[in-house]
């Protein structure tokens, strides 16, 4: 099932569909069709691929006349996942026939390990023909350790981290891409920093928290969000021995009063987040469905509702 941090990636495409053709261009370095228009039409892929072969999202770039000049479809991959070695030529050829225009598949995939699986070539059989994923994983996207650089495009300074931020730069990667978040509001910024924090491995983890509580992150101050996502990590890696081991004193140390806050927190960020998905998929609400998003109190519900929202074609769908 798809993560928040799956359908952030995918949300970053669907509200900046040109940073595909972009990143094709100055990553990839291909000849990308002159075009002036890029967009989103995942919701006619529905009628074109049966439901087994979903894509992620899908964009048509026009050129001036208004004719399809390409289709790229886009996927956001953090595991390896056999079946796509199927589907993607499916998205291809099925998008391609119905488009009558040229059709690639780009594949988001920031561990280095799932970014060299997708990148393999995929025989279409006997060797008479292939498709060749276009894959941006940590080969192609680039360290960015200036933050005036990573503010020029604060995306791909996302990417940048989350594809480079536990290597031996991984630390300066993060430094700048939270610089980058700077520019943005503050809820895409939490959104993005929430995936940049998923990927990170413990030792990283560690040494961030460290900057951040000796504030020495420019602008960090700007985001109190960034705090409680490592206060809420911390408080998960408590297991419950460590937690019998505390002593009492300690324990009386986390107060009643700050945990519900902090809990609080948390849930409105999850019925945002939510709220705003289906606005963006343009799913209506009735007053009901509202009020019962508003009113849940579990973090497991809002965060399965927020998964379920991909591919949804009404709320009940959703709050299924």
């Amino acid at each position: 099932m798809p993560t928040l941090e799956h359908n952030a990636l995918v949300e970053m495409f669907r509200e900046h569909p040109e940073l595909a053709p972009h990143w094709l261009a100055t990553l990839f370095h291909l000849d990308v069709p002159p075009h002036t228009s890029v967009g989103v039409v995942e919701s006619s892929l529905d009628q074109l691929i049966p439901v087994e072969f979903r894509a992620d999202l899908v964009l048509e770039l026009r050129d001036a006349s208004g004719a399809l000049v390409l289709a790229i479809v886009v996927e956001v991959q953090r595991d390896m996942d056999p079946d796509k070695k199927f589907s993607w030529p499916t998205y291809v050829t099925v998008v391609r026939a119905r488009k009558r225009c040229g059709t690639v598949v780009l594949v988001v995939a920031p561990d280095v390990g799932v970014a060299s699986w997708a990148a393999e070539s995929i025989d279409l059989g006997l060797g008479l023909g292939h498709v060749e994923p276009l894959v941006l994983g940590p080969a192609v996207v680039p360290e960015i350790t200036d933050p005036a650089e990573a503010e020029k495009d604060a995306e791909l300074a996302v990417l940048s981290a989350v594809a480079h931020g536990n290597g031996p730069n991984g630390l300066t990667v993060v430094k700048a891409a939270l610089v980058a978040l700077g520019r943005l509001d503050q809820e895409h910024a939490m959104v993005y920093f929430q995936v940049i924090w998923s990927g990170l491995r413990e030792p990283m983890r560690r040494a961030l928290e460290a900057l951040v509580m000796e504030r020495q992150i420019e602008g960090e101050e700007r985001f109190p969000f960034v705090r409680e996502l490592m206060d809420r990590s911390k408080l998960a890696g408590l297991r419950e021995g460590e937690l019998k081991g505390l002593r009492e004193g300690e324990l009386k140390g986390l107060r009643e009063g700050e945990l519900k806050g902090l809990r609080e927190g948390e849930l409105k960020g999850k019925r945002d987040t939510l709220l705003r998905l289906l606005a963006r998929a343009g799913i209506a609400l009735t007053a009901n469905e509202s009020a019962r998003i508003h009113a849940c109190a579990d973090i497991a519900v809002l965060d399965r509702w927020i998964d379920n929202v991909l591919g949804a074609k009404t709320a009940t769908d959703v709050l299924s």
